[in-house]
């Protein structure tokens, strides 16, 4: 089937450009895809966002990829079983309550295999805090995981060692045994080990 020409050729090479200027910013200051596509029918643009979702995908792939081919960077694509595995992130958000600006601890649940997810926000991240989170969140989702995937969280590592060596906090353990799973921890400074409740973090805080 021949190519046919689309509404996004004409705006193609801007649109790379920001989202290369984009790449190049903090996460949290990056645009969505969604205020991208405002952005770009501001300048005339009459295609769908579904065109620019579609073009930043592929874009991404393709800078990934000669991230590779450079040595800058390895992609290691992960799969996961059913009921395998969890991944779990903190976030601070804030909130409007009886009139009073207030800062929140988001706590993220996200399945690996359906991205089923769970959000509970409390005033703090304390270890009473966190066992509550993870209490909900596996009444909610229906179950526990076999495994979950964290960072090196305070309330979760006492101290990081060489590469994964841990030394984990006791009341964290004892949770961990409480529910019969096992923990993870990322390397330090590797959100991309955990990206499913990374991207999660990054779509509750845009709504």
């Amino acid at each position: 089937v021949p190519e046919r020409p689309s509404k996004i050729d004409s705006f193609a090479e801007k649109l790379s450009g920001w989202l290369k200027a984009e790449s190049r910013k903090p996460r949290k200051q990056r645009r969505t895809v969604k205020q991208i596509h405002a952005d770009l029918v501001s300048l005339g643009f009459e295609g769908s966002y579904g065109w620019v979702a579609v073009f930043a995908r592929r874009w991404k792939e393709d800078f990934q990829r000669q991230q590779n081919t450079t040595g800058r960077g390895v992609f290691v694509p992960l799969a996961f079983e059913p009921g395998e595995a969890f991944q779990f992130d903190w976030s601070e958000d804030w909130a409007l309550i009886g009139g009073e600006r207030i800062k929140l601890q988001i706590a993220h649940f996200k399945l690996c295999y359906s991205r089923a997810f769970a959000v509970r926000a409390y005033l703090l991240q304390t270890h009473e805090m966190l066992f509550d989170a993870h209490n909900h969140a596996f009444r909610v989702l229906g179950g526990v995981p076999r495994r979950g995937i964290y960072d090196n969280m305070r309330t979760a590592v006492d101290k990081v060692g060489r590469g994964k060596a841990r030394q984990v906090n006791a009341r964290f353990s004892a949770m961990a045994s409480h529910f019969v799973f096992e923990p993870e921890f990322c390397n330090p400074a590797a959100g991309w080990e955990k990206g499913l409740v990374e991207k999660n973090v990054l779509d509750m805080r845009h709504r």
